[in-house]
């Protein structure tokens, strides 16, 4: 598999590209990218900054992959961007590196970020992930695996959302989301559990049960976070979901929503 690179496309000196990597017409490729096997650049999208691209990732038109950081503590350095595998970026999206140069913004595998997606320094993105068009990430954003952010929403700097969780469209969320569960609103609020998400990654009648049951005890039962967490503790439910729940529970540190 040959690399393809179109003639107007700009590719400066010391940017590395592996084999099977295509980069199309008034594409922009900076001196310190590095791009994996397979990718695709698409033309008029720039690839720039200390960023370390896997292989079969999709750049599309006017996307800016590895822009600097709009962080004002920014110092000086080379801060640096990386993203995994099968990753795709549609047109205008926008992807930070972080702020400190020995920190980088991450991207696990298998993302979609649509039209306009905003994704700030020092975000942390899993795997599997969908950020709708417009949606925005403020810096040191933590997106865990599976999660869904809809149309025109804004996740607030150092906020936290949990595994399979979702943030209803134009939803403003300035606390964390907890694992399982379906925030909505400005602010948003926790609705209910993500059953729909939770129903296309095969989760169990019986998972999707006791998901239920968790988030009744936290959210609907009056008791305080300390009560509610020892009341999980003490039912009935399988250590995985139960484990994935109260560890990101314990750990917040800017609420939940």
């Amino acid at each position: 598999m040959s690399t393809v690179i179109h003639t107007t496309a700009i590719v400066e000196k010391g940017a590395q590209l592996a084999d099977g990597v295509r980069v199309d017409a008034y594409a922009y490729i900076g001196k310190m990218a590095s791009l994996g096997r397979g990718t695709h650049v698409y033309h008029h999208a720039t690839v720039d900054g200390r960023t370390q691209i896997g292989e079969n990732n999709e750049i599309h038109p006017y996307a800016y992959v590895g822009a600097p950081t709009h962080d004002l503590k920014y110092t000086g350095g080379v801060p640096g961007l990386k993203i995994g595998n099968g990753n795709t970026f549609r047109e205008y999206c926008t992807v930070h590196t972080a702020t400190k140069e020995e920190n980088e913004t991450v991207f696990g595998d298998n993302n979609v970020l649509l039209a306009y997606a905003h994704v700030a320094h020092d975000c942390i993105v899993g795997n599997n992930v969908i950020m709708s068009s417009q949606a925005a990430l403020g810096g040191h954003v933590m997106l865990g695996d599976f999660t869904n952010i809809g149309w025109s929403a804004g996740i607030h700097q150092f906020c936290r959302i949990g595994k399979y969780s979702m943030v209803g469209a134009s939803s403003k969320t300035t606390q964390d989301v907890l694992p399982y569960m379906l925030a909505d609103g400005n602010p948003s609020k926790v609705r209910y559990p993500n059953v729909v998400n939770l129903q296309r990654h095969n989760f169990s009648d019986q998972q999707i049960s006791q998901i239920k049951k968790i988030f009744k005890i936290f959210y609907l039962s009056g008791l305080n976070k300390t009560q509610a967490i020892e009341k999980i503790k003490a039912e009935t439910i399988m250590p995985d979901l139960r484990d994935e729940f109260l560890t990101f529970a314990d750990s917040t540190s800017r609420g939940f929503a």
